[in-house]
């Protein structure tokens, strides 16, 4: 009774069994018959590389503008004998064949070269290399392409290409990566157009213009030293008018006949003119930070600078004030004004008059003075051009530093001489001035 279940259970494990392997069969059957039946997947020519050659002066940019090489790698399928290929560069691009060259790269670790010498033609923006003979298939390629100059906008450029194999059929290469290539600027583009011009070789071959007047290393140094030039303007215009308030409260506690105020002024003003700027830049820098006090480089640089005016403004303040004769006091208190009126209304407008060429002075000494905080990183002119010079090893970045601030001494003289001339009631002489002229031949006339 026990043996016939266990017979019929048996049976039906076989009859699976059987079944599943019957399947399995049908789809190994069904898969080997797909992969005849399927078409095999098409092969063509492989891009490996394509580059083009870092032109800045450092790092691996790649610039618009200047002269660069293009260097493009590809490798042919194992069927495929070309006859030939023709690359087609981004609108604008120039370059030229002159030392074009093609490589064939063979080995296991592609050190072996075949140099071959295809007939080139150009049309357009398109160069067209054409083999003297089919090559062997499955060759690996390497086209180096010299002179080429990319756009100067810059921009992702994308190159196309195609190649025509033994039997004539001409295909499309694919998957052609694009290059990055880095914009640059007319001072950019002015720079590479001297480097090309034999007066410049010819200039630089002298030592002592190479060092201090190198024209490429001016032009290359004029975007970065005006930054400073910008920041020292930024710090100057800010401190100067923070000091005349502070310099002239300062001259009215010198001149006072409180002690307290007088001892308070004379203090400071003998304690900031009797050390050197450059000590109180550092004190200021580096000891307010092991103190805790930490503040940024501008304002703590405009902070200094402004102290450091508004003592020698106080003195320029006070021998404003002590310039005006007693007269005017006592001719105000007449007119029935107190000493605040007589201040505003008489004193100070004649002292800001009288004392304004030297401020103008001092504004240029204190403008001057900026380049002392190159000492504690604030990246001002100086701090700019000691940068380019410890790059190119040249002290041509340092004379443009003068000239930035040629640009601004220079006019500002130029007013404070007109102003003494004013103020000293004396016009400027004008020579074989018609009306000059004239007003002599009148004056003679007059005599006679």
């Amino acid at each position: 009774m026990v043996t016939e279940p266990v017979n019929t259970t048996l049976g039906g494990a076989r009859a699976a069994l059987r079944r599943l392997a019957v399947a399995c069969a049908l789809a190994a059957c069904a898969l080997g018959c797909g992969a005849v039946l399927a078409p095999a997947p098409a092969c063509a020519l492989e891009v490996q590389k394509l580059t083009a050659q870092p032109n800045a002066d450092a790092g691996s940019d790649v610039l618009g503008g200047k002269e660069t090489r293009l260097t493009w790698e590809f490798q042919a399928d194992k069927d495929e004998a070309l006859t030939g290929f023709t690359v087609t560069l981004p609108q604008g691009t120039e370059f030229s064949t002159e030392d074009a060259r093609v490589t064939i790269l063979s080995g296991e670790d592609l050190m072996d070269r075949t140099f071959v010498k295809p007939k080139y033609s150009v049309d357009g923006q398109t160069v067209k290399a054409t083999f003297p003979k089919a090559t062997e298939a499955g060759k690996y390629f390497r086209l180096e392409l010299y002179h080429v100059v990319f756009p100067a906008h810059g921009g992702s450029e994308q190159l196309s290409a195609t190649y025509e194999l033994a039997d004539g059929t001409e295909k499309d290469v694919a998957n052609i990566p694009a290059l990055t290539i880095k914009g640059t600027s007319a001072l950019d583009q002015f720079e590479s157009f001297l480097e090309e011009q034999p007066w410049v070789e010819a200039w630089n071959s002298n030592r002592f213009l190479r060092l201090f007047l190198n024209p490429l290393i001016i032009v290359s140094s004029l975007p970065v030293v005006f930054s400073g030039f910008l920041m020292a303007l930024a710090i100057v215009l800010v401190a100067f008018p923070l000091a005349i308030p502070f310099g002239f409260i300062l001259s009215l506690m010198r001149i006072s006949n409180s002690r307290i105020l007088h001892g308070i002024s004379g203090f400071y003003i003998n304690i900031i003119r009797g050390t050197p700027a450059f000590l109180q830049i550092y004190i200021a820098f580096f000891g307010l930070p092991l103190a805790g006090v930490n503040i940024g480089n501008y304002p703590l640089g405009v902070i200094v600078m402004a102290m450091n005016s508004a003592a020698y403004l106080c003195e320029i303040f006070r021998a404003g004030i002590q310039s005006i004769p007693p007269g005017q006091n006592e001719a105000a208190r007449s007119l029935g004004m107190n000493r605040v009126q007589t201040m505003l209304y008489v004193i100070i407008p004649q002292t800001f008059r009288n004392v304004l060429p030297t401020l103008t002075s001092e504004f240029i000494l204190l403008y001057k003075d900026t380049s002392l905080l190159a000492a504690v990183g604030v990246m001002e002119i100086v701090m700019y051009a000691k940068t380019i010079v410890a790059t190119t090893g040249s002290i041509t970045p340092y004379v443009v530093a003068a000239l930035f601030y040629l640009l601004v001494t220079l006019p500002l003289t130029r007013v404070v001489s007109g102003l003494e001339n004013r103020l000293a009631g004396k016009t400027p002489a004008k020579k074989n001035s018609p009306k000059g002229a004239r007003a002599k031949a009148n004056a003679a006339d007059a005599t006679l």
